[in-house]
C-alpha cells in the first residue's frame, strides 16, 4: 500500500512541477498552485508520520510546520499586497517565511542526533569547516550588506539578516546529514534533496541580487519550481517505504577523507584567501577583521581533522602490528612473534644466567580428526586448546601458534624438569578428548634460537616415535 501511495504522490508532484511553469504569471491560479504544492507535501508528511508511526515522528511534524509555514508566506504576502498600498519590510510574510528555517533546522537536529548514537567527531568537524568557509561568503556578501542598510531600521536589520544565517544553518544540517554513516536510503536521498533545493533557490536569488540582476518572467517561475521541489520532496520522503528506517541508529563514517569531500574541505578553507584577494586585487579590503577570525578559525579546523586523522593512523598502525604477529584463528601470536620473542628470552637468559627451555606441542591425530568431524571441528578444537592451555601456563611463559596443529612453548627460568610439569598439564588439559605430544628442550648456552627449536622439534618426533600422547626430550 505504501508504494502505491507513493507512486500517486510522485505523480502529482510531477503534476504539479510540470503545471506551474504554464500557469500565468500573477495570476491567482499561480497563487493558489504555489500554496497548494506546499499544503500538500505537508499534509502528506502528516499521512507519511500516521501510516509509518516513525519514531522520529518529532522530525516530520516539524518539517511540515516548516514546509506550510513557508509556502503559507506566499498566501500572506498576497493578501498583504491587496489590502495594503505598500505593506513595507518586513511584514507579516517575512514571518511565514522565516518560519521554514528553525522549524526544519530543529527536526534536522533531532533526526541526526537519533540516527547517531555516539557523536561522530569527524563528521562534526567536516561540517563545519564547510558551514564555516560558506558562512565567510554569507558574512561578507549578504549579512554585512543587510546589517549595515541605514534605510530598514532595527526589526528590518534583524530580518534581513536571518534569511542568510537560516541558509548557514540548514547548510550545516544538511552537510552534517549528508556526512552521516550508514546506509543512505530512499527517504535519506529525498530529505537531503529537498534541503538542497531549498539551499539552491536562496542561493541563487543571493547571486541574482549580488549581480543587480532583474529576471525575466520565466526565470522567475523556474525558481519558484525550485522551492515547490523542495516542499514536494520532503512529502515524497514522508511517505517513501524506507521513512520508518531513516531513524535507525548508524554506525559512525570511517574517520578517512574522500576525494570529493577533500575538494570540498580545499574550496572552502581558501574563501577567505580569495576573498583577501579579491578585495586586494579591487584596492578596497574592507573586510579584514571578518576574513582574518574566518581563516583562523577554518586553520583551527583543518589542524583539529589533521590530529584525528594522525590519531586514526596511529590506531590502525597498531591494529596491524597486532594482526601481523598474532594468529587470525587462535588470538595467540604467529610464528614471526616466536622468531622475535625467543630470541629475547635467549638474551635475557645469557644476561641472567637463568634457565629458559623451549617446548615444540603437535595435537596427535589431528588431520583424523578434521576428517572426521569437518574442518570447523578442527579449528573449533585449537581455538579451545589454545585457551586450555594457556590457563595451564604460567604468566611468563609464551606460546605462539607454529603452523597448522603445531605449537611452541617458552618457558623462562624453568629447567627442561619443570618445563615437562607445565606442558604435562597442558597435555592433561586439551579439550574435546584430544591428546599431543610435546618436545622439550633447554637452551645449552649457545646454541641459536632456531638450533634450541630443532633440538624441541627432534625431541617431538621420538615423542611421536614412541606412541603419541607424551613427553619427550632430546637425547644427551
Amino acid at each position: 500500500m505504501s508504494s502505491r501511495l507513493m507512486r500517486c504522490y510522485m505523480v502529482v508532484a510531477a503534476i504539479g512541477l510540470a503545471g506551474f511553469l504554464a500557469v500565468p504569471d500573477d495570476s491567482t491560479l499561480q497563487l493558489i498552485w504555489q500554496v497548494g504544492c506546499g499544503w500538500f507535501a505537508a499534509a502528506m508528511i502528516a499521512v507519511g508520520v500516521r501510516r509509518t508511526r516513525s519514531a522520529m515522528a518529532a522530525s516530520w511534524w516539524l518539517f511540515a510546520l516548516g514546509v506550510a509555514g513557508n509556502s503559507g508566506g506566499i498566501l500572506v504576502e498576497y493578501i498583504l499586497t491587496r489590502t495594503q498600498l505598500n505593506p513595507g519590510f518586513p511584514s507579516w510574510a517575512d514571518a511565514a517565511y522565516l518560519s521554514l528555517y528553525p522549524a526544519v533546522a530543529a527536526g534536522m537536529f533531532l533526526l541526526i542526533r537519533r540516527r547517531a548514537a555516539h557523536r561522530d567527531w569527524s563528521s562534526l568537524v567536516d561540517a563545519t569547516t564547510l558551514t564555516t568557509g560558506v558562512g565567510l561568503l554569507a558574512w561578507v556578501f549578504m549579512v554585512k550588506p543587510a546589517a549595515s542598510d541605514p534605510t530598514i531600521g532595527l526589526l528590518g536589520h534583524i530580518v534581513s539578516v536571518a534569511y542568510p544565517l537560516g541558509d548557514v544553518v540548514l547548510l550545516a544540517m544538511t552537510v552534517r546529514l549528508l556526512l552521516s554513516g550508514g546506509r543512505h536510503n530512499g527517504s535519506f536521498r529525498l530529505v537531503s534533496a529537498a534541503l538542497i533545493c531549498f539551499l539552491a533557490g536562496d542561493g541563487t536569488w543571493a547571486v541574482i541580487n549580488q549581480m543587480a540582476w532583474e529576471p525575466g518572467p520565466m526565470a522567475h517561475r523556474v525558481l519558484a519550481d525550485v522551492f515547490l521541489a523542495g516542499y514536494l520532496l520532503f512529502g515524497a520522503a514522508a511517505v517513501h517505504q524506507d521513512a520508518r528506517s531513516l531513524a535507525r541508529t548508524v554506525a559512525p563514517r570511517p574517520a578517512r577523507i574522500s576525494r570529493p569531500l577533500l575538494a570540498a574541505l580545499t574550496f572552502a578553507s581558501l574563501i577567505g584567501p580569495g576573498l583577501l584577494i579579491v578585495q586586494a586585487t579591487q584596492h578596497r579590503v574592507t573586510d579584514v577583521l571578518s576574513i582574518a577570525v574566518g581563516c583562523a578559525a577554518l586553520f583551527l579546523l583543518v589542524v583539529t581533522r589533521m590530529s584525528q586523522l594522525l590519531t586514526q593512523l596511529d590506531v590502525q598502525t597498531e591494529k596491524a602490528r597486532e594482526l601481523a604477529v598474532t594468529d587470525e584463528l587462535t588470538g595467540l601470536p604467529n610464528r614471526r612473534a616466536w622468531n622475535t620473542e625467543l630470541p629475547r628470552g635467549i638474551e635475557r637468559a645469557r644476561r641472567s644466567g637463568s634457565p629458559v627451555t623451549v617446548a615444540v606441542i603437535d595435537i596427535d591425530h589431528f588431520k583424523k580428526f578434521n576428517d572426521a568431524y569437518g574442518h570447523p571441528a578442527g579449528d573449533r578444537l585449537l581455538k579451545e586448546a589454545a585457551a586450555a592451555w594457556l590457563a595451564q601456563s604460567r604468566e611468563v611463559d609464551h606460546l605462539a601458534r607454529y603452523g597448522g596443529e603445531e605449537f611452541v612453548l617458552m618457558l623462562p627460568d624453568a629447567t627442561v624438569d619443570q618445563a615437562r610439569e607445565i606442558v604435562d598439564r597442558m597435555r592433561l588439559a586439551t579439550p574435546l578428548g584430544q591428546t599431543f605430544s610435546a618436545g622439550v628442550a633447554q637452551w645449552d648456552g649457545t646454541e641459536t634460537s632456531d638450533e634450541l627449536t630443532a633440538r624441541a622439534d627432534s625431541a617431538l618426533y621420538v615423542a611421536k616415535a614412541d606412541g603419541r600422547n607424551r613427553i619427550a626430550v632430546p637425547v644427551q
